[in-house]
């Protein structure tokens, strides 16, 4: 039965709609009651309600897999133009008050979790009434959200060739030969690529930015890559390599510490370290929030005191 405007206005609720895109987004009711704190009969009584408001199935299961229905691909397409259009009112009420406020949504690939903060630090000083909601992906994730439109802005390295999308390097991140404490290749002046690939490497899954940094300049050298571990994430890596299992390669900011307190080595590797940019990545076609704006435009502005800023915290760093 379909209803008028009225009636469905009767009968829909924006937490129904936030309910809705939260289990179509991550395609499961358990995650979704996780994610927005509430149980899991909760999240069915409401989907139940939506359904029975719009008078058509959302989602089936099929054995113990959700799908979504057509009328609830619809509704997802709707959904988002609805928060989108409510989300623009709210920043444009903002500026008429002459601030900068409402949700800055952030997708950032796990290297970037030891930049983001510093850079937000210096943002929200400066927009205190923004509210910053980040998500901490892998590469392969990064580029499915961007591909999805779900975020305001995706941190990242290596930007995939694509001219769709609209990118701004802000700093540059150094990956190093890392080898555990007291490793004989820690000792030497200069280790050839081929000696350190011969070691048991602990490399990051398929499709990392770090692996991906690697392949390319192992294939320049047509030298192959050959990894002893596949380990899912730098803490992983780097426990790894605390543990001796082997050696690595990963972002300096990702072990600094550890390197300072004598912890992990860096091997001097010929044409190590390989250097790549952080960057802020968003489609070409998107339209930016005005906070959103006023985050790139603050980066893009600070760019020497964001640079400043990482070699007071970490050393400046030439090539060793």
């Amino acid at each position: 039965m379909a209803y008028s405007l009225p009636q469905l206005l009767n009968r829909l609720s924006f937490r129904q709609l936030q309910v809705f895109s939260t289990v179509y987004r991550l395609k499961g009711y358990s995650r979704a009651a996780a994610e927005l704190g509430l149980t899991q009969p909760a999240i069915s009584a409401q989907i139940r309600q939506l359904e029975q408001a719009l008078g058509q199935p959302l989602f089936d299961y099929v054995g113990k897999k959700l799908y979504t229905t057509a009328a609830g691909d619809q509704l997802a397409s709707s959904v988002r133009q609805i928060f989108g259009e409510l989300e623009e009112l709210q920043m444009q009420l903002s500026e008429l008050e002459g601030t900068v406020s409402g949700t800055l949504s952030l997708a950032a690939v796990s290297t970037t979790q030891y930049v983001v903060p510093h850079l937000l630090s210096g943002f929200l000083k400066q927009y205190p009434k923004v509210e910053v909601k980040m998500k901490v992906v892998n590469r392969a994730q990064a580029i499915e959200r961007l591909a999805e439109n779900h975020d305001d802005l995706v941190i990242m390295g290596m930007v995939p060739e694509d001219r769709s999308l609209t990118f701004m390097p802000f700093l540059d991140n150094e990956l190093i030969a890392l080898v555990p404490a007291g490793h004989p290749l820690g000792k030497k002046k200069s280790v050839p690529l081929a000696t350190f690939l011969a070691q048991p490497l602990l490399l990051r899954e398929q499709g990392s930015g770090t692996r991906r940094a690697l392949e390319s300049f192992c294939s320049e050298h047509r030298l192959p890559l050959n990894g002893y571990m596949e380990l899912g994430s730098n803490a992983a890596i780097k426990h790894g390599v605390l543990a001796g299992l082997g050696v690595a390669v990963m972002p300096r900011l990702s072990v600094q510490l550890e390197l300072d307190n004598g912890l992990l080595q860096q091997a001097h590797v010929t044409g190590f370290p390989l250097r790549r940019s952080w960057c802020t990545v968003y489609p070409r076609s998107k339209h930016l929030t005005p906070v959103a704006e006023a985050f790139v435009a603050y980066v893009r502005d600070n760019l020497a005191q964001i640079k400043t800023q990482f070699e007071n915290l970490y050393g400046p760093r030439g090539p060793e």
